[in-house]
């Protein structure tokens, strides 16, 4: 949290900052910066989290019970959304719900680590946009594999008249192409709006305090009365933005598996 004067900067928290300057390529500065840290954190957090639940006992412990929990969960999810046939993918929406909810939940630490502010990295559109784009690209990628040039029928459903097929090609491609940048600008806008809600609220209890006890019992108390159901609600925020992340990748692999 940065303060100069009293003022509390909400904006501070999602600043990239340099932890080391790494090396130059090209030109080009390569540097390890706290985004990278804690992207570095969630994955071998993921890593760990499977790797102590993956040992196949018989009568399950908490630790496993809770990774096939998880893995149930997303197996019933692309199972309900693409059939049989999305078995093969549900490796890649696992990894890609899990990612995003341990990433969500890394950046509402109230410690740091080695130094740096905990940093919530989907709430940079690089990184959700990233995200996005890996998943449009395997859309493309399954739907142009399985059904060549037949692809582009998902654009004209059944039943057009021949007259409106240029427009509503049209309609439909633009939607469909549009579906990458709204995936990440779900993920992205949730997390930074919840996280600068919680640091203007921290804001007024910090400076309410100061002010002195009038102004604590006026501004503060209740600021932060507010700010501990906030904070409550953006971890169910994280659980459930990973989810419709996940659910919805299966359904756009869905419109490429299962073209009519």
């Amino acid at each position: 949290m940065a303060a100069e004067e009293g003022r509390i900067d909400p904006m501070h928290q999602f600043q990239v900052q340099s932890i080391w300057d790494g090396f130059e390529i090209g030109g080009h500065q390569i540097a390890f910066t706290n985004s990278a840290l804690f992207m570095v954190l969630t994955a071998v957090a993921l890593w760990v989290f499977m790797l102590g639940g993956m040992k196949r006992e018989l009568v399950p412990g908490r630790w496993q019970a809770a990774v096939e929990g998880f893995t149930g969960f997303i197996a019933s999810m692309v199972d309900a959304n693409i059939g049989p046939k999305g078995k093969t993918f549900v490796p890649y929406v696992f990894s890609l719900f899990m990612f995003i909810l341990i990433a969500n939940l890394l950046g509402m630490m109230p410690f740091g680590v080695i130094g740096v502010h905990p940093f919530t990295v989907t709430s940079h559109i690089t990184v959700t946009g990233i995200l996005a784009i890996i998943s449009f690209g395997i859309v493309l990628l399954v739907g142009f594999a399985k059904h060549g040039f037949h692809f582009f029928s998902l654009f004209v459903p059944h039943g057009t008249p021949f007259v409106m097929i240029p427009l509503i090609f049209l309609i439909e491609l633009f939607s469909f192409m549009i579906r990458p940048f709204s995936l990440a600008l779900r993920l992205f806008v949730a997390m930074t709006a919840g996280h600068i809600l919680m640091k203007v609220l921290a804001g007024f209890v910090i400076n309410g305090a100061n002010a002195g006890l009038g102004f604590a019992a006026l501004v503060s108390v209740p600021s932060f009365a507010l700010m501990i159901g906030i904070t409550v609600l953006e971890l169910l925020v994280c659980a459930i933005q990973a989810y419709v992340f996940a659910l919805l990748t299966s359904l756009y692999l869905n419109d490429a598996i299962n073209l009519h």
